[in-house]
């Protein structure tokens, strides 16, 4: 029987940050397919709401907004040390909801190998061994052309409009919760343009280094 701490040791991660509309969900899971390994995305909020015992939509909405990107009043009760977490039954903080979602997402790092994607995952596992981190970006157009395919009813200028704001959104939530630069190269192992590598082949490209390092040499 093989012991589980020597397991957890074993597994890897891949994290990826993206920029909205570069495609990094479908990355994310191709990668995932290529290596046969979990994947997180909205999963990991709803797994988070659930366990916190909040209302999921809310969660959702506020997905990877900072600084204040929760502004409401919940009931907030995750089982952890009340010192650091548990602020009272009618609030929440932002510190407190991104500490248990970094907690969370130790959780699944220790679970097994899998992919996670957004929520500053890179940072939150920076001492953790055996975690690659990849960014995946793209040119304005295509960003949002992805956009108006995945949208139809959608028309391009508001697409362009969201595509700004939400990168906006997600690089203040990533640069006030980590030492890093949203987006920078220097910040991840690997970044590359998904308007010039179809994304099936960089799923590819990123499995077989993970291989390469995690797998076939055992390290």
């Amino acid at each position: 029987m093989s012991d589980s701490n020597t397991d957890s040791k074993r597994n890897f991660v891949i994290t990826v940050g993206r920029q909205f509309g570069s495609g990094g969900r479908e990355l994310g899971k191709a990668i995932a397919r290529e290596l046969g390994i979990d994947y997180y995305d909205k999963e990991l909020l709803v797994h988070a709401a659930r366990n916190a015992g909040m209302k999921e939509e809310f969660f959702e909405k506020n997905d990877e907004r900072s600084p204040s990107f929760l502004s409401g009043l919940l009931w907030f009760n995750m089982g952890l040390n009340p010192s650091t977490h548990y602020l009272g039954s009618n609030s929440i903080s932002d510190d407190s909801l991104y500490s248990a979602l970094s907690d969370i997402i130790h959780e699944l790092a220790r679970k097994g190998s899998c992919v996670i994607v957004g929520r500053t995952a890179d940072y939150v596992l920076r001492d953790v061994d055996r975690v690659f981190n990849v960014f995946v970006h793209a040119s304005e157009e295509a960003c949002v052309n992805r956009i108006l395919q995945r949208e139809p009813s959608c028309d391009p200028k508001k697409a362009r409009e969201t595509l700004r704001r939400t990168n906006r959104l997600r690089a203040s939530f990533y640069n006030f919760y980590t030492d890093k630069k949203w987006g920078d190269a220097s910040s991840y192992d690997l970044t590359v343009d998904s308007s010039v590598v179809p994304i099936p082949t960089i799923a590819r490209m990123i499995a077989d280094i993970v291989r390469e390092r995690f797998i076939n040499n055992n390290a």
